[in-house]
């Protein structure tokens, strides 16, 4: 089979060398994909959201099957595109992509079918918005209606933060469009939890929890990020916590999306936070969640291609999805000064078992060399009996991926390993 994989970073690598175990896998495409995933596919460049282009590669190179990884080429309809030229995909149509392209959709679906997620007003008038802020509760949550690259949400502790954050986003335009409507919620508290699904439109089988860290500091200091790391499974996603999310947020988002004339296939994220009051939705996502891909796949024991192949056919409901009870860990290894400004262009240099267990997210190649191209650069997994084990081996194997300016968080996994001794 020939496949192609839209999108170039670290969750793309860690979805092509999943999918490269199925031996009737011939050649892979990334497109774009970079200078790291070129070790493992065939490197093409046309930019995810080119969609005429993409369209036009599958149908000219026979691809037999698409697999589209980012948020931004499923919400401007990739998907469709390559449907309406006969090459079957994995992800969601545009329509179910907006469960994620617009937080005004999802609140407002979540509230309608009665899904648990956080109290929530929406504006597209600044100054209504402010005077709403007068006497709403603080610290509260102002969030850009449309995608922000994961930045898009702010946690204001203070009413001027508050109202800062809102003419940030509606008079400085600071996300662009995104912020012409946006949404202000209640802030919720309780540990995060990341859960990746497989959905049909039928059935929903969870993949392994996950617990990201966002913050670029140690200590969960400093400011959000991409995702400087991951460990699963998340310790705080109980069997019977993932019972309740089951009948009160998964099958309803899939019953929602399909009251709705909006059927979503593929790969559906719920970022929950398990509150006093049980888990709530803080966000969905169309896709696969990233670094979360790099801890979740890696402990797959099914395969990869069946099962998207089984989402878009629409039997999931036969397919075995099956993890194992492993542990993982994924270290981010950054260039300084990542999220807001660093140098790019230097060499990165990797130990043979620094590159078997890394993904890389933010690196070119040129004249045969791997460079820095980008905030986050790698990320590097390890898989182990233990959450204590899995953490040390990843550390220890990042340190085989080397650049000028590297930088890491030095706590990855802490907050996991305390939850656990808390229990």
């Amino acid at each position: 089979m020939k496949l192609l994989v839209v999108g170039g970073g670290g969750r793309e690598h860690a979805i092509i060398r999943c999918l490269k175990k199925n031996p009737a896998v011939e050649v892979i495409y990334a497109l774009p994909g970079n200078g790291g995933i070129a070790a493992d596919a065939v490197c093409v460049p046309i930019g995810a959201t080119d969609i005429d282009k993409i369209a036009a590669f599958a149908v000219e190179n026979k691809i037999d099957y698409a697999v589209v990884a980012p948020d931004d080429p499923l919400v401007l309809g990739c998907v469709d595109a390559l449907e309406a030229k006969g090459i079957p995909c994995f992800g969601p149509r545009a329509n179910a992509a907006i469960i994620e392209g617009s937080k005004v959709f999802s609140k407002n679906l979540m509230k309608k079918y009665g899904i648990p997620t956080a109290r929530y007003e929406v504006f597209d008038d600044m100054d209504a918005a402010l005077s709403y802020l007068d006497t709403a509760p603080i610290p509260t949550v102002i969030k850009a209606d449309g995608l922000a690259l994961g930045k898009g949400v702010i946690i204001a502790n203070t009413r001027e933060e508050a109202k800062t954050a809102v003419r940030d986003m509606m008079q400085g335009h600071i996300f662009g469009k995104s912020g012409d409507h946006i949404v202000i919620e209640e802030f919720l508290t309780g540990p995060e939890v990341s859960v990746l699904s497989f959905t049909d439109g039928k059935v929903v089988k969870p993949m392994v929890s996950s617990m990201d860290h966002k913050r670029a500091g140690d200590g969960d200091t400093g400011l959000n990020t991409g995702g400087m790391g991951t460990v699963a499974p998340n310790p705080y996603y109980t069997q019977e916590v993932a019972k309740q999310c089951m009948e009160e947020i998964f099958l309803p988002t899939i019953a929602a999306m399909n009251a709705e004339g909006r059927t979503f296939k593929g790969c559906l994220y719920f970022g929950l936070m398990i509150t006093p009051d049980g888990p709530k939705v803080i966000e969905y996502n169309c896709r696969f969640g990233d670094p979360e891909t790099q801890v979740v796949l890696p402990l797959l024991e099914s395969d990869l291609l069946t099962i998207m192949r089984s989402c878009t056919n629409g039997t999931l409901a036969d397919t075995e999805v099956k993890f194992s009870h492993r542990h993982a860990c994924c270290v981010i290894t950054a260039s300084q000064g990542y999220p807001v400004s660093y140098k790019k262009g230097f060499p990165i240099t990797m130990t043979e078992e620094a590159a078997a267990h890394t993904y890389v997210a933010g690196a070119k190649l040129e004249d045969g060399r791997l460079l820095t191209s980008g905030g986050r650069v790698t990320g590097t997994t390890a898989v182990a009996d233990s959450l204590e084990e899995a953490i040390r081996e990843a550390y220890r194997i990042s340190h085989g991926v080397q650049f000028e300016n590297a930088y890491r968080r030095s706590d990855i996994g802490a907050r996991a390993l305390a939850a656990r001794k808390d229990k």
